[in-house]
Order: C-alpha cells, then sequence, then structure tokens
C-alpha cells in the first residue's frame, strides 16, 4: 500500500502535468478572463506547480539573476497614484536585488496633458519612497535623453529604418478616407482594420506625392499570418493572431509626432532594458511593441504584467475610493518604508506568512517570478497596521522628532514653544512615549497626546456605554473617588511631578486595591475614568506625567484640546453626583445597544439588497 505521503506526491505530480497539458497557450481574451478566476488547486498543489515553474525560468531557488536593467516610465498628466508607485517598486527590488540599473524615462509625447509640474511631483513621491534611479531625469546617464519629448530625431532615425527594410510604409489617406472606411466597415459589422491602400502603393506615386508635400503617416507592415507569443513571467504565455486583430497600424503621425507604442519599443530597445514589469492593462500594447522590436531586429525584453489594484467593491482603484496618490499618503502621515512594505504585499508573496518588511529585507526576498497573478484589492486599515508596525520599530530619538513635529505642525499647534525648548523636549520625550505604542500614522499622536491633556468626563459618562461596568462592578467607581479624593487632599496621591513618580504610582495602586478590595480592571477602570475622563486610553502613570510637564509649553485653551491639570480634575469629581453620574452611565449604555442594533439591521438589510440585486443580475440574459 502506498503511504499517504507517496499518494499525495502523485495526485501533485498528476495535477501539474494536466495543467501543463491544457494551458500551453491563451489568447489575449482567454488569458484576460483567466486573470479572474480562482485557482482550483489546493494549496500545497499550487505551491508545488510554482516551485516548478520558479526552476524553469531561474527564479526561487534556481542560478542568480544577472544584473537588469529596468524602467518606469510615467506620463507626466497627473500625480503618481499606487498602481504607478507599486509598478516603479517591483522594477527598484529587482534592480537593487541583482545590483542592476533602475532607469526612470518620461513618457511625455501627449503634449497636451503633459506638464513638467507633474513630472516634478512624480519624481519626489518616488524619492520620498526612497527609490533613487541610477539613470533618467535629474542623474542622466548613456542612453538619455530621458524624456520622448526630446528624443523626436531618435524616433525619426528608426522609422526611416523601417521604411527602407520595408517594415513600414508611408500612407497619405486623409483623415475623411480613414473614417469613411471605418465606418463602411462597422456597417458590415466586422472590426475596423485598415484596408491596406498604400501598402504596395506605386512607388513612383509614392515620390509624387512626397514632392508635392502631402501629409502621409508611416505604418508598420504586419506579416501576413504573423503570431506573436511570449512567456509572461506572471501570466504564462500569451499569444495574438496579430495580422487578424490589427492591420498595419501608425507609428508616426502625420505631424511627424511618434505614437506611443512605437516610442515606447525603440526606447526599451535603445535603453538596453532587459525586464518590463508593469500593469496587465499595458498587455495589449506588447502586440504591437514585440511587432515594432522584431522588425528593427531587436531582441525583446522579458515581460512580466502585474494585475490591478482594485478598491473595496473589488472595482479598479480609483478617487472614489479615498486616498490613491502617493503624496497624499504622505500628508496623512505615513512612512515610506511602510508604503513600500504595503505596496510590495498588494502582488508579491515570497512564500511565507510573514508581512513586515525593511525596505533591505524586500529586496532580499523578492522575486519576480513569485509575482500574484490574482489582482490585489487595497485596504486602507491593513495599511494603517503595516505603518503602526513600523511606526514602533524606529529608534525613539526619530519617533520624538516626528512627534514633536506633528504637535508643532497645524492651524492650531499644541505645542506652544519650540520643540527644541528644555520643557518641551521632557514634554516631548512623554508625548512621544504614549503616542508610539497606539498609533498607526505620525498624525495620530495629535490625537493620542491631545486627549491626555483634555478631561471630558461628563461627556464620557453621557456617550460612552462602557461606563456603567465601573456602577455595576460592585459600586467600584463610588469606592475609588472618595479615596482618591481623601489621598489627594491628604498629599498621598502621587500627581506626576516626584521625581520618584513612576515607582510611588506602582506602590500607590498596590496600597488602594489592597484597601478597596479591588484588583483587576476592577481597580484599574474607576482610576482611569476619575483621573482621566475616558475608560481607554494610554497607560494612567504616563498621562498624570504628561499633564505636569505640559505646564508652560503648550496651549492651555487649545479649541479641541484645552489643558486641564489635576487639580481642576479633582475639583471637577468633588463636585460630581453619583446618582446623576450613574443616570448618565446607565442612559449611554442603553443609546450605545439601540444603536448597535439599528447598525446591524441596517448592514444585514444592505447585504441582503446587494444579494437580490446581484441575484437579479444574474437572471438577465447575457448582451452579445
Amino acid at each position: 500500500m502506498r503511504s499517504p505521503l507517496v499518494f499525495a506526491f502523485v495526485l501533485m505530480i498528476s495535477s501539474f502535468a494536466s495543467s501543463l497539458r491544457l494551458g500551453a497557450t491563451t489568447t489575449l481574451a482567454s488569458q484576460t478572463r483567466h486573470v479572474a478566476r480562482r485557482s482550483s488547486y489546493s494549496t500545497t498543489t499550487r505551491l508545488f506547480a510554482k516551485s516548478k515553474a520558479d526552476e524553469k525560468k531561474g527564479g526561487g531557488g534556481g542560478p542568480k539573476m544577472a544584473p537588469v536593467r529596468v524602467r518606469f516610465a510615467p506620463s507626466p498628466t497627473g500625480s503618481l497614484h499606487v498602481g504607478g508607485a507599486r509598478t516603479a517598486l517591483f522594477n527598484w527590488l529587482l534592480a537593487r536585488k541583482t545590483k542592476g540599473q533602475f532607469i526612470i524615462r518620461v513618457e511625455d509625447t501627449d503634449e497636451a496633458r503633459s506638464t513638467r509640474a507633474s513630472e516634478e511631483s512624480i519624481l519626489a513621491d518616488i524619492r520620498w519612497m526612497n527609490m533613487q534611479w541610477d539613470e533618467g531625469p535629474e542623474v542622466g546617464g548613456p542612453h538619455g535623453p530621458y524624456r520622448q519629448s526630446e528624443r523626436k530625431d531618435i524616433y525619426k532615425k528608426y522609422a526611416e529604418q523601417l521604411i527602407s527594410s520595408g517594415k513600414a510604409f508611408r500612407c497619405f489617406c486623409t483623415e475623411e478616407e480613414l473614417d469613411k472606411k471605418r465606418a463602411e466597415a462597422e456597417a458590415k459589422g466586422v472590426d475596423p482594420k485598415y484596408d491596406g491602400t498604400w501598402r504596395d502603393a506605386d512607388p513612383a506615386l509614392i515620390q509624387k506625392n512626397l514632392d508635392e508635400n502631402v501629409p502621409y503617416t508611416v505604418r508598420f507592415r504586419v506579416p501576413e499570418g504573423k503570431i506573436v507569443s511570449i512567456d509572461d513571467v506572471v501570466r504564462g504565455k500569451v499569444s495574438w493572431d496579430a495580422d487578424a486583430s490589427l492591420g498595419d497600424f501608425i507609428i508616426l503621425r502625420s505631424n511627424g509626432m511618434p505614437v506611443y507604442n512605437f516610442c515606447v519599443a525603440v526606447d526599451d530597445a535603445n535603453m538596453q532594458i532587459t525586464h518590463v514589469i508593469r500593469a496587465e492593462e499595458h498587455l495589449t500594447n506588447t502586440l504591437r511593441q514585440m511587432l515594432i522590436l522584431e522588425g528593427l531586429g531587436f531582441k525583446p525584453p522579458t515581460y512580466a504584467h502585474c494585475s490591478l489594484i482594485l478598491g473595496s467593491d473589488r472595482s479598479k482603484l480609483s478617487k472614489r475610493h479615498g486616498a490613491t496618490s502617493v503624496a497624499q499618503f504622505s500628508e496623512q502621515g505615513f512612512l515610506p518604508q511602510a508604503m513600500m512594505n504595503y505596496l510590495a504585499n498588494l502582488g508579491f508573496n515570497d512564500g511565507t506568512p510573514k508581512e513586515i518588511y525593511t525596505p533591505e529585507e524586500l529586496v532580499q526576498a523578492f522575486d519576480m517570478n513569485r509575482i500574484v497573478k490574482a489582482p490585489a484589492v487595497f485596504d486602507m486599515d491593513k495599511l494603517r497596521w503595516i505603518n503602526g508596525q513600523h511606526l514602533r520599530a524606529i529608534p525613539t530619538e526619530r519617533i520624538q522628532s516626528l512627534v514633536a513635529e506633528t504637535l508643532s505642525n497645524s492651524d492650531a499647534p499644541i505645542l506652544s514653544t519650540k520643540p527644541e525648548s528644555e520643557g518641551a523636549k521632557k514634554f516631548v520625550t512623554l508625548a512621544a512615549k504614549i503616542a508610539q505604542k497606539d498609533m498607526e500614522l505620525v498624525t495620530d499622536a495629535r490625537s493620542l497626546v491631545g486627549k491626555c491633556l483634555s478631561y471630558n468626563l461628563h461627556d464620557s459618562l453621557k456617550t460612552d456605554g462602557h461606563c456603567l461596568e465601573v456602577f455595576e462592578d460592585g459600586g467600584a467607581f463610588e469606592k475609588i473617588v472618595p479615596a482618591l479624593l481623601r489621598d489627594y487632599g491628604a498629599g498621598k496621591l502621587p500627581t506626576g511631578s516626584e521625581a520618584n513618580f513612576g515607582e510611588l504610582w506602582k506602590a500607590y495602586m498596590k496600597d488602594l486595591g489592597a484597601e478597596l478590595e479591588l484588583k483587576g480592571k476592577g481597580l484599574f477602570h474607576p482610576v482611569r475614568l476619575a483621573l482621566t475622563g475616558r475608560m481607554s486610553g494610554p497607560d494612567v502613570g504616563d498621562q498624570l506625567a504628561l499633564i505636569v510637564a505640559a505646564k508652560g509649553v503648550v496651549s492651555e485653551q487649545h479649541s479641541t484640546y484645552p489643558l486641564m491639570e489635576l487639580k481642576e480634575r479633582i475639583a471637577q469629581l468633588q463636585s460630581l453626583n453619583m446618582d446623576e453620574a450613574k443616570a448618565w452611565a446607565k442612559q449611554s449604555k442603553i443609546d450605545a445597544d439601540a444603536k448597535a442594533l439599528a447598525d446591524a439591521e441596517a448592514k444585514a438589510a444592505a447585504e441582503a439588497a446587494a444579494a437580490a440585486a446581484a441575484a437579479l443580475e444574474a437572471e438577465q440574459p447575457v448582451s452579445a
């Protein structure tokens, strides 16, 4: 009898062999549909198949890759969005992993929309992510210029080369003639395609038109019956019937401007690009680029087309999903290393459950053969969590600097003195300690620290349903408050100004718990509510020390976070009516429960409506 291990191995071999037979060649259409499908393999089988593919392509445990030349080629027509940033990152990681070159090439042939301001913004965002380029704008290099608008003579030279070799030809069709042909094709129900009017025209007629300065475009001559195939690192083998789907396409417009795909192909060859990692929406462009490269006699690069980044509703990520540009994330308080970490996770998996990487670890782990084929969903909560992990790993001095900057820079700064002053340094040290434990964004320090400075006991009792716990748990709050008032009046309650405050506070809490026979949350929760005005937050002792350090260095009358010292908090406790406080807590609990029920019902109704809509859509006939 076979052992279970042998049996599992045989199943994996069988599944892998079957997948090879079924997926030898796919058309672009079937390849695109396949992106949305979920694999039916088991996890073990998929990992096994991926490992075999890695061996075949030289990734994973295969031989070390030679230094690569990769490029990121943004169009300066707007901001750098997360999809483009991820493309830049994957290229940068591969360059650094192989000790190759990372090149920036600005594709600004869209003269109407391209701006230098947009280019400068994109480059600033790439620098913010600490992805320095080896060749490109600002740094130069041996294959410049690195703006397509400055390379027109290069494109013209290669267009003439294609014409001379018979791989391209001049087309004197007017726009009106082309529009008429297009309308006729559509009327017949066929896809519009150039009919070859000038493909094999009389040379004498061509020369006559040239002598008369008749405007013309330059078209690439697609070979009859031509099939183009690539072995895409991410998508596998993809093939196109070029002759059937394209027809002879324009590479140079009548005004002398080269078209996008011609520029890209020439630039990739001229700049000796070895690998092209880009979004899957560029997959259809690959057909024209491959034809041009072949026509010019250049070896094509290795392609890897990454799946799109989707929003929470699984549509393409856009502005309606919230922040999408790198600049916005920078302004919101995200760290560049966290942004790099999260974008790498969106489309790459090194085969381990690890989620947090330093940039150096990403460089070591990156393997283009492990770029994931399935589309990734952008999750803001996960990005915030990853950012928080990186914040907690930052050295204390750097955190203090970031917190000081956050508390000083705003329309209503919390710090009223310069962070460099002696008093501010002590406050910032304590503020950084408090903020680093819980903040996910650098800007979170403002609210985390501000809430410690202010005191809103009455508001908490009226709005936080959890406050009722300190009244129901043996009436702990009603025991704690008199004891705190007594000890403060007697000078026994540590205030945060003592040199050995930390030791005194621990000892005081221990003695208070023993006296009132309270421990755990039965002791700490009512003390927290009484002294901080909140049911949750940083360590109470840390907050008391912060209040003392804040005197003279923060805005005491801040519009959002006014400073309330301990003596003022004690005064509020002295005037608190316990019966009224308990009534407030009970009502806030009732309100909280009612809201939770209403939210649950609304969510259930929305889910039911969405399910009904999906079912109705599934019943509709598919349009041709």
